[in-house]
This record gives structure tokens, C-alpha cells and sequence, in this order.
């Protein structure tokens, strides 16, 4: 889960005048830098989209990545640039002429021009801040802004509005795309464009999972991700995912409002730790395991979030305290969250967190990172055990007992009280055995 920063030092230009637009977008863009010389694009080229966008609004990437729209057959073309300058193309839509160019680091996206021209191919996009073109200097022809659907508009009233309620059917995925452009952009929903969003909430069932999932990672690491998925909540996004309206919305909204860097701050989290952790409890909690599973997550993912949501959700259940567990089930929970500890410190107890980091910065900590003070080959040499379930059990229990305090926190060899405590525990099985 990644988000690329905007360059620093940049400042808005969508209100500059009108006339002195295309120029300085040309010069915030830097063509000069990017891994194709305008001339070697055929005239008529338009830059669409996200790069367009965030230009103007001052939040331009260092390497963007960029859309190009083209009069004629986007596939050849993509093909002829990556020809000698040692690029790799990916076809992503042979009907409508639709490919991607890696060069040099960068991602460029080809598409062939829809409609009788580029206005008609603007007026088809989803939403009006992502409508606006950059006709690029490229032949005899200057550069020009295109802005037929309002776009300008929008982003300087900060407002994301679709252009028509059959362009967000025409692929449903932008009823999602819309909830996350509007939390990356610190943008409101035009009301009318969110009812749409909110009556049309099951066609996102027919997007393919991957594209969803891909959204729902965006939006989890953007700034106010938590907000921005709790708004998911709201319009039941997830309906037709399978994601149970019964699942304890008004919780799940409410712990997501929640999940914001001012939290994870006051709960004494890092800046690195609640960058990594955010976005997880942000999954965790919008998520069951089966619609993850749906959503074709990777088998990490699914477990990362099971495990964090299982104890979130037996926590808030018992509005216990982690150090009130038993120990069998304390121990399990750090087993659980070795690596994912400071994702629970934001959705658990808050009075708990701070302490509890401060144990889990400490990687000799035997209770939050537990391990066994003898391996399992050690404890063959020495007692004459075999590999199997038994040494697993014996292993299980002197983990225990070391992170407890009971045992020693390290062993340079076989210390007796190890290996005393150990013979202990099998005579007892033993006798349990044969009693």
C-alpha cells in the first residue's frame, strides 16, 4: 500500500488567468523531463487526467504518471515509442486501443481518441476535475487547455461532481474511484453525484475484485482514509461484495472516523509506525474475511486483517484489557500481532497503547515477541526427544513460561532451570498420559 508524495514547494495554479493557463501548466509539467520528446508524439496529442489535475492544484508527483489520448491507433504507436529506447508495452484494451509504456521509470498510458473528437472523449470521463486536456505542443500546433465539462470549476470550488449519471454506470468502479478521489483531494461529493453514488451501490459487484481491492488500498493509505472508507460504509458500497450489512456498521464507522494520524499521535504511535499501521486497521475494520477473500486479496493480506479484526472485535466484545487476558490467550494475541502490534495499539484500548509499544520496541521483550528459550533441536540433544506434536507442545509451554517470567529471557546453552522445567512438564504429560 503506497501513495507517492507531491513535490514540495509547489503552489496552485487553477486560478491563474485563463489565457496564461496552458503555459503554465507546460511549465509546472516539465515535459523537458519526461522520457519522450513532445516530438516524438504525433500532433493532436492531449494529456488527460491526473496529471492535468494535480498541476493545477499543486500537488504534482515527481514522476506522474501520465494518460496521452491520441487521434489514431494508441497500441502501434505505444509499440513505436518503446522501440529503441528500451521501453515494455502492455496492451490493457486491444478494442479500444488502450496500452501502457514503461520507460525509464515512468508509466504512460496510451488510449485512442473515443468520439468524433476530444471534447466528446472528455465529456465520456467520469468525473469533471479529471475532464480537463492539455493539447500538447507537439507539430505546429500550440498548446491549449480543454475544459468542456466545468472542471476548472470544480477544483477550485473543491468539489467533485460527476458529468452524468450514465458515465459512472458506464464502469461502476468510479462509484468507488469518486469516495477516493474525494478523500486524496480534500474534495466534497456534489450532492447529486453522491445520491448516484449511493442509489447505483451494488453495480460495483461488477467490477472485477482486484480493481476494487486496488481502490479500497488507495483510499486506506490516503490522508483521511478512515473517513473516506467510513463514507464507503455509508453509501454500502460493499453490498454486493457480500460484506454484511449487519456487521456492526455504526462500530465500524465510528472506529474508522477515528483512524487519523491526530489518533495515532495521541496514542503514542511513531510517525513510520502509524504510517505502516493505519492503512491495515483502516482493511481490518472495513473488512470480514470472507469479502476479502471475494475481493482476491493476497493470502497475507487476509491473514493480517483476520488476525487484527478477530482481536479488535474480542476486545470491543469484552471491553477487556490485553494484560487482563489469561495467559494462554495473551500469548496467542502477541503471537498474532508480532509484526502488526501497533495497528491494534490505534483500535484497542486507548490507555493500553502507549505501554504496550513501549515493550514492543523492544525486540528481547519475551512476552511481545515470544520464543522459546531453548530450540527444539537443543532440547532433542539433551532430553532425547523426537521431532512431533510432543516437542511442539513442550516448546508452546516453555515460550509460555518465559514470557511470564518464570524462566530465564535468554539462554547462551542448556541452563538447568531450562531443562529442569522442561523434564517437569513431560513427566506431568506423561503421568496425565497414563492416568
Amino acid at each position: 500500500m503506497h501513495m507517492t508524495s507531491p513535490r514540495p514547494g509547489q503552489a496552485p495554479i487553477v486560478t491563474c488567468e485563463a489565457g496564461r493557463l496552458p503555459g503554465r501548466l507546460l511549465e509546472v509539467l516539465e515535459p523537458g523531463c519526461w522520457p519522450l520528446e513532445l516530438a516524438a508524439l504525433p500532433a493532436g496529442t492531449a494529456l488527460v487526467g491526473g496529471a492535468v489535475r494535480d498541476a493545477l492544484l499543486g500537488r504534482l508527483a515527481e514522476r506522474p504518471d501520465l494518460d496521452l489520448v491520441v487521434e489514431g491507433d494508441a497500441v502501434a504507436l505505444a509499440r513505436s515509442l518503446a522501440r529503441g529506447r528500451g521501453g515494455s508495452v502492455v496492451v490493457l484494451d486491444p478494442q479500444r486501443s488502450i496500452a501502457r509504456l514503461v520507460l525509464q521509470g515512468w508509466t504512460i498510458d496510451l488510449a485512442r481518441r473515443q468520439g468524433a473528437n476530444l471534447e466528446e472523449d472528455l465529456l465520456r470521463r467520469d468525473y469533471g476535475a479529471n475532464a480537463i486536456a492539455l493539447l500538447l505542443p507537439c507539430g505546429p500546433s500550440p498548446a491549449a487547455l480543454l475544459d468542456p465539462g466545468g472542471g476548472l470549476g470544480d477544483l477550485v470550488a473543491g468539489e467533485l461532481r460527476t458529468l452524468g449519471e450514465a458515465n459512472l454506470l458506464a464502469d461502476p468502479l468510479r462509484l468507488l474511484r469518486g469516495v477516493r478521489l474525494a478523500c486524496e483531494l480534500g474534495f466534497q461529493i456534489e450532492p447529486r453525484s453522491w445520491a448516484w453514488i449511493c442509489s447505483h451501490h451494488r453495480s460495483l459487484a461488477a467490477v472485477a475484485g482486484e480493481r476494487v481491492l486496488a481502490e479500497l488500498e488507495r483510499l486506506a493509505v490516503a490522508p483521511g482514509g478512515g473517513r473516506g472508507l467510513a463514507r464507503v460504509l455509508e453509501a454500502d458500497l460493499l453490498a454486493g461484495w457480500g460484506q454484511p450489512a449487519a456487521a456492526g456498521p455504526a462500530v465500524q464507522a465510528t472506529t474508522l472516523e477515528g483512524l487519523e494520524p491526530p489518533a495515532a499521535e495521541a496514542r503514542a504511535l511513531t510517525a513510520a509506525e502509524a504510517a505502516a499501521a493505519l492503512p491495515l486497521a483502516r482493511l481490518a475494520v472495513l473488512l470480514e474475511g470472507a469479502t476479502l477473500e471475494r475481493l482476491r486479496a493476497s493470502r497475507r493480506l487476509q491473514q493480517r486483517c483476520a488476525r487484527l479484526r478477530h482481536w479488535w472485535q474480542h476486545l470491543e466484545a469484552g471491553a477487556a484489557d490485553p494484560d487482563s487476558l489469561p495467559e494462554a490467550e495473551r500469548l496467542r494475541l502477541q503471537r498474532d500481532l508480532e509484526v502488526d502490534l501497533p495497528a491494534l495499539a490505534l483500535i484497542g484500548p486507548a490507555g493500553w497503547a502507549p505501554a504496550a509499544l513501549e515493550r514492543w520496541r523492544d525486540s528481547d521483550d519475551p512476552l511481545f515477541h515470544p520464543r522459546a528459550p531453548l530450540d527444539g533441536a537443543a532440547l532433542q540433544e539433551n532430553l532425547g526427544l523426537t521431532p512431533g506434536p510432543q516437542l511442539g507442545r513442550l516448546l508452546n509451554h516453555l515460550s509460555r513460561e518465559r514470557a511470564f517470567g518464570r524462566l530465564p529471557r535468554q539462554a547462551s546453552g542448556p541452563d538447568p532451570q531450562i531443562l529442569t522445567a522442561a523434564r517437569l512438564w513431560l513427566s506431568r504429560n506423561e503421568a496425565t498420559r497414563h492416568g
